[in-house]
């Protein structure tokens, strides 16, 4: 089993762009975390991150033809991009929506998400381990049906 694990604009920043929420790790340091803990469910993970939207809707098309699931941080684009939300939608893969904050929790304009709704599912506020339990619960899902 093959997951893809996007990330939008800014994630590249980790570890400098206010740690004060999102905490000190870097993407490369969350990525190899998660890659280890992949390794121990079996599946493979492919990565990508882009500041740019249709970057990030190719690779989610791209996806569709040799990956069981998405989990994907849009970041930003969580409250903005109809694009990504259509993208999700039209590759019919299971994918779960990771935060490392918690959006609800946040400024009033990140509580809504626009591609949640299409999502299995939404985890946020639980840091890097935010993608532990979005992967698992994606692997969980995928083996069920």
């Amino acid at each position: 089993m093959k997951i893809m694990v996007i990330n939008g604009p800014n994630i590249n920043m980790l570890g400098t762009r206010e740690p004060e929420i999102y905490g000190s790790l870097t993407l490369d340091d969350i990525i190899n975390n998660l890659k280890d803990y992949a390794k121990t469910l079996g599946i493979e993970l492919e990565t990508f991150q882009s500041n740019v939207e249709g970057e990030i809707v190719n690779t989610i098309q791209k996806a569709k033809n040799d990956c069981s699931g998405i989990v994907i941080n849009p970041a930003a684009y969580t409250h903005t991009s109809v694009a990504i939300r259509d993208a999700i939608a039209a590759v019919g893969l299971p994918c779960v929506e990771v935060h490392l904050s918690n959006i609800h929790n946040r400024e009033e304009f990140r509580k809504n998400s626009l591609t949640a709704p299409v999502c299995i599912g939404q985890i946020a506020g639980f840091g890097a381990n935010s993608y532990k339990l979005g992967l698992q619960g994606l692997v969980d899902y995928i083996n069920a049906t």
